[in-house]
């Protein structure tokens, strides 16, 4: 089943269930969040792969994540600030560009398969999320950590950590979270185990 919807192509990867902040004054992108928020719609988030977030043309890659608009602000200087979550992956199969300059997307949406076997213990990296996540400000306080669930601790990992674009891109692009984690495990490296009452070991990106 596919469905048509507005692009935001973004030097950013937004995962399901991630939040998004956003500080917007282009007219078209402007009336994008307005009409969504008038119909409870969503935009996709696309990560840019040639060009630039604002003023130009820019060419992005195909798998992206759907986001709802949770919350917005009226900011100085005509700027409009919002607040996202992302809900589903999609693939678009099918570009258009509105007479304003805005990107729209005929697209397919993705699931992600049950992992074939149960996912290696990522304890670590749940206790590296939820020593970081407090540090994020405002932006996560509101969401309902799920520090038992593999797949919802590496999206988060993934989204938050300062790893390179291509990688994340390709961590979204992956169906199977047995393999994201595999992904993550390969570039982040923990170098020990935090005891109880303890701050997880340092990290490194490889």
């Amino acid at each position: 089943m596919s469905s048509h919807i507005p692009l935001f192509p973004l030097n950013t990867v937004l995962f399901p269930g991630g939040r998004l902040s956003l500080r917007i004054f282009e007219a078209r992108y402007v009336d994008m969040v307005r009409r969504c928020m008038r119909e409870s719609a969503g935009f996709g988030v696309v990560l840019i792969r040639e060009g630039v977030e604002a003023g130009g043309p820019a060419q992005t890659f195909a798998v992206g994540t759907l986001a709802r608009i949770i919350d917005f602000d009226q900011l100085d200087q005509g700027l409009l600030g919002i607040t996202a979550v992302g809900e589903r992956r999609f693939h678009v199969v099918g570009r258009e560009v509105q007479k304003d300059g805005l990107n729209t997307g005929t697209v397919e949406w993705l699931t992600d398969r049950d992992a074939a076997e149960p996912l290696p213990d990522f304890t670590p990296y749940a206790h590296l999320l939820e020593h970081l996540l407090p540090e994020l400000g405002d932006l996560y306080a509101g969401v309902t950590p799920r520090f038992d669930d593999a797949a919802w601790v590496v999206a988060r990992l993934i989204e938050i950590l300062p790893l390179p674009l291509a990688d994340k891109q390709l961590c979204l692009e992956l169906d199977d979270p047995a393999k994201r984690l595999e992904l993550l495990r390969s570039i982040v490296k923990i170098t020990a185990r935090p005891q109880d009452g303890e701050e997880p070991g340092p990290a490194s990106l490889s």
